[in-house]
Formats: structure tokens, C-alpha cells, sequence
């Protein structure tokens, strides 16, 4: 694995500043006595340069929270900010170009193109946005991710673990302002989801890049620099520096809590 050339990478930021933002954050479905409020009321900083993981019981309104800082669903009220650009200002066309050039996703299921190539799955954003790719950016990302061999295969000839690392080189390559990761591992054995962590976590040292990931897997989180949970849609408590096991012992005690309320 080559040493990534310093001139390709991007300057790093300071921690102090916010690459996103949630102001008192609302998500409600329907209304009356079926109103589910999957976000009640959420503020959250989301410093430049960090790993965070969001955390929480199924139902605490942590994936519509990531859906919602990432541009893929609308919150009822409240505001998001992606960098310095507060979503809700943006037509269609314009958020369009935001979620491709300022934000990188990574998802559970993949979702590469399987008639395209690894070398053309990462390339891909860039494509579509008519852009021309940083070279040397490109080969420091392949390299990192250790994929330079597997560039011409494409998806039915790779594993899960290379798969997700295409997907992870693909959401780095445009340099994003953030990215998501939705339960990046949930697909992977025990090994390659280590490597994928692995990854994101040198793309935050190295790169200085911003990832935010949902995950329910407390040895996920423990690749994090900070760890929100979340309960009935408000955030609850945070970790930072956090160990698995202190993980464990914060999601158990949101689990007991979220059983005793719908006893």
C-alpha cells in the first residue's frame, strides 16, 4: 500500500468548525392520534474533521436524523446545515448539485452499478456531474482502500468487503463536505467490515474528511472520535473517545428504557 503523496490531500480543518448543522430538528408523520414524532426537536454539530456515530433503539429516529442532515428527506420544521449552506434556501436543481458535489453516502446494500467497473463505480459522481477527476487524488484513494488490482473487476467478482470499499472510494473521490454512512458494515462478516472501518477511519486522520454513520454495532462506534444517542427522536447523551464497552452499557440502558416505556 503506497503512501498517500501529501499534495493530494485536502488541507486539514479545524475541529472547531461545524461541516453540519441541525437546529431544533422536527420529523412528524401523520397527525391526531397517529402522530409519530420521529424527530423531536434536535440541535446537533457535527465538527469538521471527525468520525461520529449515531446510536440508538430501533424506532429513536436515528436513520430519519442521518435522512434528514443528508438532504433525503425533508424535516416538518427546523434547519439543516451543510457547510455554510442552510438546506431549506435551495430549489431543486440546486440541492440536486449539493448532494452530489458536497456530500458522500456510503450504504449497507452497496449499490454499485453491477454492469460498470470498480475504476468506473468510483468515477461515477464525477460523471454525472460532467467533471474531470483529480488523478492524484483518485490513485491516493484507490491506495488507500487497497483496491489498485481490482480497478477492472466489477461487482459480481468482487467480495462484500471490496464491494463496500468501492462504495466508501466512491463517496470520497468528489471531496465531499461530509459523508453519510448508513450502516456501512450491516452486509459484512467480522474481517471486512474491520477493513471498511479501517478505512474510514484513516480517511478522517489522513484526510482530514467528515464521516457521520448510523450504526446499531458498538464495535462500529468504537472506530468513532464521538457517539450520539438517540432516544424517542431527541438526543440523549454523548460519548466521546468512546469504548465498546462503554457503548454497550449506554445501549442497553436505552434499550431497558425504550422496553419499560411500551410495557
Amino acid at each position: 500500500m503506497s503512501a498517500a503523496p501529501t499534495t493530494s490531500v485536502p488541507p486539514s480543518v479545524p475541529p472547531s468548525r461545524a461541516a453540519a448543522r441541525a437546529i431544533d430538528l422536527r420529523k412528524v408523520y401523520g397527525s391526531g392520534d397517529s402522530e409519530v414524532r420521529a424527530l423531536d426537536g434536535v440541535s446537533i454539530d457535527l465538527a469538521a474533521g471527525e468520525f461520529t456515530a449515531i446510536m440508538g433503539p430501533s424506532g429513536s429516529g436515528k436513520s430519519t436524523l442521518m435522512h434528514c442532515l443528508a438532504a433525503l428527506d425533508t424535516p416538518t420544521s427546523g434547519q439543516v446545515v451543510i457547510g455554510d449552506t442552510e438546506l431549506s434556501r435551495l430549489r431543486d436543481k440546486a440541492l440536486t448539485a449539493l448532494r452530489r458535489d458536497e456530500i458522500g453516502f456510503v450504504f449497507q446494500a452497496f449499490n454499485l452499478v453491477p454492469t460498470l467497473s470498480a475504476r468506473e463505480n468510483i468515477l461515477l459522481p464525477l460523471s454525472l456531474a460532467g467533471r474531470k477527476p483529480d488523478q492524484q487524488w483518485f490513485d491516493t484513494v484507490v491506495d488507500t482502500v487497497g483496491l489498485r488490482d481490482r480497478l477492472g473487476h466489477r461487482p459480481a467478482e468482487m467480495s462484500g468487503g471490496q464491494q463496500q470499499r468501492v462504495a466508501c472510494a466512491r463517496a470520497l473521490v468528489s471531496k465531499p463536505e461530509i459523508v453519510f454512512a448508513d450502516e456501512p458494515t450491516g452486509n459484512l462478516d467480522s474481517t471486512s467490515g474491520a477493513e471498511v472501518l479501517s478505512f474510514l477511519r484513516r480517511s478522517v486522520d489522513e484526510f482530514g474528511q467528515t464521516i457521520v454513520m448510523v450504526t446499531h454495532d458498538a464495535v462500529a462506534a468504537s472506530y468513532c472520535d464521538r457517539v450520539v444517542f438517540l432516544a424517542d427522536g431527541r438526543i440523549v447523551d454523548e460519548l466521546r473517545k468512546p469504548e465498546r464497552e462503554q457503548i454497550l452499557e449506554h445501549m442497553t440502558s436505552l434499550q431497558d428504557a425504550a422496553a419499560r416505556g411500551k410495557a
